[in-house]
């Protein structure tokens, strides 16, 4: 049995199942003005519930852009229904990971999986929106933060909306896998469009998924979508992603207990991994997302490091 604190539990999603556009779960709302396309993206981990609890909040609260489209999309449902109190990180995904598959080999290959097929469903989507917003949750109990390519059509969306006031940019893509936001046109330099991703906050928190409502109002709200009034911006604190180490053994072990956000000094060590060692390619290295339980082929800890203020 786990000892997570599960405030955020999940609700039905069947009354969600049929929207408008052909696909399941996906919800579409045209103002009829002239605007940006915005999707917002709820459940790419089916145990990140915080994008649920937005995505259903623009639903049940009837919110309708002003300008533009507003698109609503719930990703992985199938591994969101095999959520179980008992193991509770463990829907996060059946197969793939559906955050790592969105380059052409993946959705145009032979592969197949319940991730596979959804992802080449999203596919029309996700090419259709201007601008997105994939909303996440960690599992450690960490502060907020964004994650997205370092474009700069993304660092001025982010700076600006304000809230997570963490960044951890990416200059060379996640290093593991093509994310949701780096799908298509939303990954080369040249187009207009704005690709974020918010970690808000650990899964089961309550104070998580209040964070994911507020976040996807603040995005609406930035791109004319919505009017309301936003919280002057924090100062920003920003990361440059390094590398992402990817488990190799099955005996990974940290040389200490990590949560994310510890630091380490050039050149010591953070992990083994076999005959491997993962050290701090940097001083000040910083550490995110360090894996919980390790596990071959997925992503054991990413390693960034401070940038100065924007």
């Amino acid at each position: 049995m786990t000892t997570v604190a599960l405030e955020v539990l999940p609700r039905d999603l069947e009354p969600y199942r049929l929207g408008n556009t052909g696909v399941d779960w996906v919800h579409r709302f045209d103002s009829g003005r002239p605007g940006p396309h915005v999707l917002i993206n709820a459940l790419t981990h089916g145990n990140e519930f915080c994008g649920m609890v937005a995505a259903t909040h623009l639903l049940d609260s009837g919110v309708r852009p002003l300008i533009g489209t507003l698109t609503v999309s719930f990703a992985n449902v199938a591994a969101y229904r095999s959520f179980d109190t008992a193991r509770p990180f463990e829907s996060r995904q059946l197969v793939h990971n559906l955050n790592r598959i969105w380059s052409d080999a993946w959705l145009e290959g032979e592969d197949d999986s319940p991730e596979l097929q959804r992802a080449r469903e999203l596919r029309p989507v996700v090419a259709a929106a201007d601008h997105i917003l994939d909303l996440h949750s960690t599992a450690q109990d960490v502060q907020p933060f964004w994650v997205y390519p370092a474009y700069e059509r993304n660092t001025t969306a982010a700076l600006a909306i304000g809230r997570p006031a963490v960044h951890l940019v990416m200059p060379q893509g996640l290093g593991s896998g093509t994310p949701l936001i780096q799908h298509g046109l939303h990954g080369q330099d040249s187009h207009h469009g704005v690709a974020l991703v918010a970690e808000c906050g650990q899964h089961f928190r309550q104070a998580t998924s209040d964070l994911a409502v507020e976040v996807t109002l603040d995005f609406l709200a930035h791109f004319g979508l919505i009017a309301r009034e936003r919280p002057t911006p924090a100062p920003a604190q920003r990361f440059e992603l390094l590398q992402t180490w990817v488990v190799r053994d099955p005996g990974f072990r940290f040389t200490r207990p990590l949560v994310g956000f510890e630091t380490f000094a050039q050149g010591e060590l953070i992990a083994t991994d076999g005959a491997d060692e993962v050290r701090a390619p940097c001083d000040r290295c910083t550490v995110l997302m360090p894996t919980r339980a390790p596990i071959v082929g997925r992503e054991g800890v990413y390693l960034a490091r401070p940038l100065e203020p924007a």
